[in-house]
C-alpha cells in the first residue's frame, strides 16, 4: 500500500469541528485566572476526599462561573466588525492619524470591554479601549496607526482583545481589515540617498544659471567666463568684477532608473533601493525640476504624465526580479542606458548590479550600488 501523507479523516474532521468552535480566536490565561483555576482544583479534591456536600457545591459554583465566563466573553466577542478609514495617504514607518469604527452587528446582545490593537510585524496602533457598545450600533474613534512595511494590506491587520467579564482569561481574535490600504515605502533619508540628493541639487543649481533669458542674480565673475555678461554698474559700486546670471528657460529634467533584478538572496537590498527611490523622488517632486521615474514596463514623467502619488504607488506594489548566476550576463543588454530624453539631463541608475551596469556604458558616478545602502556592507563600486 503506497504511502500517503493525507491526515485521517477523523483528524480532518476534528480539525474543522475545532476551527468552527474557536472560530479563529485564541485565549491567554491571566494571573487571576490562574489562581482561580487553582482554588477551583482544590476545592475539587477537598469535595473528593471528605465526600463533603457543602464542598461539592462550592466545586460546582467554581466551575459554572468559570464555564459561564467563557461563554459571556466568547458572546461579547462574536459578530464585531471593524473598519479602518486611512488617510488618503499612509507611509511606511511613520505614524499617521486615521480613525478605526467598530460595529456590533448582534441584534440585542451587547459587548463589553474592547481593546483594539495592532498585530506585530503587520501595523501599531494606539490602543483604542471600548468599555460598552450596544447592539446594532458602532462607535468611531481616531488612533495612530504605523505600518512596518510597504505593500497592500488588507488582512488581520487589527487585533481585539477583552477579559471581559472577570478576567480569568485574555481573548484574542484578528480582524480582517473591510477595506484594503496601500502603504507607500518609509520616506526616511539614509547617508548615501542625501549625498545623491545633494548631487542632484549642485547640479540643479548649475542648470538654472546657466542658460535663458530672465534675470537670476548678480555674482562675482569667475575666470574664464565671457565678459559680455559683466553688470559695469554693480562693478563699479562694489569694485570688483560682477556678472549676471538668467535663469533657464525650462526646469532641468532628473532621470532615476531603478533595476528591480537582484541576485538571489538580496531581496533586502531591493527593498532598501525601493526607499531610496521613494525618497529621492518625493525630494525632487518639491524642488523647480521634472523627474522620469524608470523600472521595467514603469516609465513616467512627471508632472506632465502623474503625480508624486502614482511614483510612490508604484513603488508600494513593485517587486523585485530574482536572477541567478547563470542569468547575470545573459541580460546584460537590459543595463544598457537608454538614451536620455533630453541632452542636459541629470541621470542616476539604482542597481544590486554596478559591475554589469558599468559594462553596458553606464557611468561610474551614475550608478548606485545598492550594498552601499546597507550599513553592515562595505561599498562595491
Amino acid at each position: 500500500m503506497p504511502f500517503s501523507s493525507r491526515r485521517p479523516i477523523w483528524r480532518e474532521l476534528y480539525a474543522r469541528v475545532r476551527h468552527a468552535i474557536e472560530g479563529g480566536m485564541r485565549q491567554r490565561l491571566t494571573r487571576a485566572g490562574f489562581f482561580f483555576s487553582l482554588l477551583t482544583a482544590l476545592a475539587g479534591s477537598a469535595a473528593f476526599i471528605t465526600a463533603n456536600n457543602i464542598l461539592y457545591l462550592l466545586f460546582a459554583l467554581l466551575i459554572s462561573s468559570m464555564l459561564i465566563s467563557g461563554f459571556i466573553s466568547r458572546l461579547s466577542l462574536a459578530g464585531l466588525e471593524l473598519e479602518f478609514l486611512p488617510p488618503e495617504h499612509v507611509t511606511a514607518r511613520r505614524s499617521t492619524p486615521a480613525r478605526l469604527r467598530m460595529s456590533n452587528a448582534k441584534s440585542w446582545v451587547p459587548s463589553f470591554s474592547l481593546t483594539i490593537r495592532g498585530v506585530p510585524l503587520s501595523v501599531r496602533v494606539t490602543e483604542l479601549y471600548i468599555p460598552y457598545l450596544p447592539a446594532a450600533s458602532s462607535v468611531e474613534a481616531g488612533v495612530d496607526v504605523r505600518f512596518a512595511h510597504r505593500g497592500l494590506h488588507e488582512k488581520n491587520s487589527f487585533r481585539l482583545v477583552s477579559r471581559f467579564p472577570f478576567g480569568f482569561t485574555e481573548r484574542r481574535i484578528d480582524l480582517t481589515l473591510a477595506n484594503e490600504v496601500v502603504v507607500y515605502p518609509s520616506l526616511e533619508p539614509h547617508p548615501e540617498s542625501e549625498r545623491r540628493l545633494a548631487g542632484f541639487d549642485a547640479g540643479l543649481d548649475a542648470f538654472v544659471r546657466s542658460r535663458g533669458t530672465d534675470f537670476y542674480r548678480i555674482r562675482p565673475y569667475e575666470i574664464r567666463e565671457s565678459a559680455r555678461h559683466v553688470d559695469w554698474k554693480a562693478t563699479a559700486h562694489t569694485g570688483d568684477l560682477q556678472v549676471r546670471e538668467f535663469a533657464a528657460e525650462r526646469e532641468p529634467l532628473i532621470e532615476i532608473i531603478l533595476d528591480p533584478n537582484v541576485p538571489a538572496g538580496s531581496e533586502p537590498l531591493f527593498e532598501r533601493a525601493v526607499e531610496c527611490c521613494a525618497f529621492l523622488c518625493w525630494q525632487i517632486a518639491h524642488r523647480p525640476a521634472r523627474l522620469r521615474l524608470r523600472c521595467g514596463s514603469f516609465d513616467r514623467t512627471l508632472p506632465a504624465e502623474c503625480d508624486i502619488y502614482t511614483v510612490l504607488r508604484f513603488l508600494a506594489l513593485v517587486q523585485p526580479s530574482v536572477l541567478f548566476g547563470t542569468q547575470s550576463k545573459a541580460i546584460l543588454n537590459a543595463y544598457e542606458p537608454d538614451p536620455p530624453l533630453e541632452a542636459d539631463s541629470l541621470r542616476l541608475i539604482l542597481t544590486a548590479s554596478p559591475q554589469l551596469a558599468m559594462q553596458a556604458g553606464w557611468q561610474r558616478d551614475h550608478v548606485l550600488d545598492l550594498h552601499t545602502l546597507d550599513p553592515g556592507s562595505a561599498e562595491h563600486v
